[in-house]
């Protein structure tokens, strides 16, 4: 779906978050909360110390709540990119967005707060209730599916060490802390 919706927003012009609302509106409410369990697998397999550090990179510092927003905006840049991502974070070094977020002193590349919620917004689209989403993600959690343990998020280290980041996320640290000499 998150594709379709970025050829959708690419042609429409609207930001990709309110064409995936739109697209997801369109579906039935079970297919809605589908999408919202598969966000979830993949926006948890996100949450490691490696991704956290490049987030950390790009976003000058990185809270807990904006690691959230990072994440999916790894998801909205499509399979590829979340793939590339998952694989090796320092992959992100290539992205156009975040060649040129470090080239400007920009620190909001790839933090995209509202894709989190494209879910919610669909069912209030549908409902007009803004609590509807939460009520039938409660009935269908509880129901069908079970909550599965916090992931492993790898080797936890310093993000402000320079040389710790030179070592794990070489290319990023590069771009955004300089070549280290």
């Amino acid at each position: 779906m998150p594709e379709s919706a970025r050829s959708s927003a690419s042609i429409s012009g609207v930001p990709f978050d309110e064409a995936l609302v739109e697209l997801l509106a369109g579906s039935p409410p079970q297919e809605i909360l589908e999408y919202a369990e598969r966000f979830d697998e993949v926006h948890d397999a996100l949450y490691r110390w490696d991704v956290w550090a490049a987030a950390y990179l790009i976003g000058g510092g990185c809270s807990d709540d904006s690691f959230m927003d990072f994440r999916a905006g790894v998801i909205a840049l499509g399979r590829g990119w979340y793939e590339r991502t998952a694989l090796d974070p320092d992959n992100l070094a290539e992205h156009p967005a975040v060649i040129a977020a470090a080239s400007a002193h920009r620190d909001e590349a790839l933090f995209y707060e509202d894709v989190n919620y494209a879910a919610v917004g669909a069912f209030e689209r549908l409902t007009g209730n803004p609590d509807a989403f939460y009520e039938a993600w409660a009935g269908y959690r509880s129901v069908a599916h079970q909550d599965v343990d916090a992931t492993d998020m790898g080797e936890d280290f310093d993000f402000d060490d320079a040389s710790e980041m030179y070592q794990r996320l070489p290319r990023l640290a590069r771009l955004y802390l300089g070549t280290g000499d």
